[in-house]
């Protein structure tokens, strides 16, 4: 289950790892890059380290979970029915054997229909999930951008166009700690 999870947030996210010493945030403020100043955030930390954050994966890890239960349970049933079948076969007539062949296959394709259909609930609210958390991030990380004069915020992430930035310019820490300052339900500002 956590590796669905796992699966979609570099989609969205990125992985990352480590987190800068907390007296780089003041530097950030001051970097300048070709004439602006930028600053990088570690979007999996906040992930992993908000309140926000971690409502989401609890929310996905539960949806995943209760999906989970029910491929399961359809599962266990298939298989004692296969069971079955194989043992009264060669009790049965060659006309009862293929008719409940055939409704073990109908009942087969019915279970992994619903086991695609619930892959695609997963996705859907994997998806969701992480674009209200993502509008979190960017709602703090444009407020903090603003009251310290960052004109260029890039997410740090693997495979993404970031290869290389000084701890300096992370100002991932402060983005945790005003996150978890707002807490998990804050209501976007009114524009």
């Amino acid at each position: 289950m956590t590796g669905a999870l796992a699966l979609g947030l570099p989609l969205l996210l990125g992985a990352c790892a480590g987190a800068p010493p907390a007296q780089s945030q003041t530097s950030a403020m001051s970097a300048q890059a070709g004439g602006g100043k930028i600053g990088v955030v570690d979007p999996q930390k906040l992930l992993n380290d908000t309140e926000p954050g971690k409502k989401a994966r609890e929310s996905l890890n539960e949806f995943m979970k209760n999906r989970q239960a029910v491929v399961e349970l359809e599962e266990k049933d298939l298989k004692r029915t296969e069971d079955d079948l194989i043992k009264q076969g060669s009790v049965l007539s060659a006309t009862a054997k293929k008719e409940r062949e055939e409704a073990f296959r109908r009942r087969m394709m019915e279970y992994q229909q619903k086991v695609t259909d619930m892959n695609r609930e997963v996705q859907a609210k994997q998806q969701e999930v992480l674009e209200g958390f993502r509008d979190k991030v960017e709602r703090v990380v444009s407020k903090i951008a603003q009251q310290v004069g960052l004109q260029v915020v890039l997410e740090r992430g693997r495979g993404g166009a970031l290869v290389y930035h000084d701890q300096a310019l992370d100002i991932t820490a402060r983005v945790v700690d005003e996150m978890n300052r707002v807490g998990p339900d804050a209501a976007p500002p009114k524009k």
